[in-house]
């Protein structure tokens, strides 16, 4: 038996098969989870129901714009119609436009600023007072952050203020629903190769920066990130919540890279 058999959850945040979302998604799903997927827009249905078949041909895949608390309340009362009843949510969902991370931070706009705050940040809040009412048993709820949300990154720009705000809704989350048995956790991690990121100018010399000062000297997988959001899912990590767990390889502890 799987550390998630007869658990039900909801993934937030598949682009495709190179996104972290998908790399949870899938150790959630080896362990026993039973999981719907939600997706952004139409534009890339096609793929997340693929994937989402490849692991359960029953698996629900619901159009979900988290602007949108109509399209939010139906994904959950979707998901509660199927299983009745949550246990799991995973939040990995973030945009800014892309000027915001082409210009200088001090050029950011008010629509840009605010639109990041919302796709990035309160969208977690948003998705957290739906899902918790369903999680009957208690559940975790676990989203994704990455290292500019303490630390200047060049070209983060808003995004860094963004994840920032993620992390802190991370801990106030966890204060208001941990009588009710549900944890919430945050997963700092490394940069990979995902659609996202490559949107970041740069991205290269973030790669080969972190694999250069890092302790471990190379950046992680995907598997890694999985196995993280396994174990924040799990009963191993039952007294875990309000947390930011960095999975980088060492990165975030380093206060200067080798000589």
């Amino acid at each position: 038996m799987g550390f998630l058999e007869n658990k039900t959850g909801i993934i937030f945040g598949v682009a495709n098969e190179r996104s972290i979302a998908w790399s949870i998604a899938k150790a959630w799903h080896q362990a026993g989870a039973r999981l719907a997927f939600a997706y952004q827009g139409d534009r890339i249905k096609d793929k997340v129901t693929s994937l989402a078949g490849s692991l359960d041909k029953d698996s629900p895949v619901i159009k979900c714009d988290v602007s949108s608390d109509e399209d939010i309340a139906n994904a959950f009362k979707t998901v509660d119609q199927w299983r009745g009843g949550l246990d799991l949510m995973l939040h990995s969902v973030a945009f800014a436009p892309r000027e915001a991370l082409e210009n200088p931070f001090v050029q950011t706009t008010r629509r840009a600023f605010n639109a990041a705050l919302e796709i990035s940040a309160f969208s977690l809040v948003a998705l957290a007072s739906q899902a918790a009412p369903l999680m009957n048993n208690g559940g975790s709820i676990i989203t994704l952050s990455y290292y500019g949300a303490e630390k200047v990154i060049p070209n983060y720009n808003v995004m860094g203020v963004a994840k920032s705000a993620l992390e802190s809704s991370v801990r106030y989350l966890a204060y208001d629903l941990g009588p009710n048995n549900i944890r919430v956790n945050c997963i700092s991690a490394g940069p990979v190769n995902t659609l996202a990121a490559r949107g970041i100018a740069g991205f290269t010399k973030m790669l080969n920066t972190h694999e250069r000062i890092s302790p471990l000297q190379r950046n992680v997988t995907l598997e890694e990130i999985g196995a993280a959001g396994l174990f924040l899912a799990s009963d191993a990590a039952s007294a875990v919540t309000g947390q930011v767990l960095h999975v980088d390889c060492g990165y975030s502890v380093m206060g200067t890279g080798p000589d």
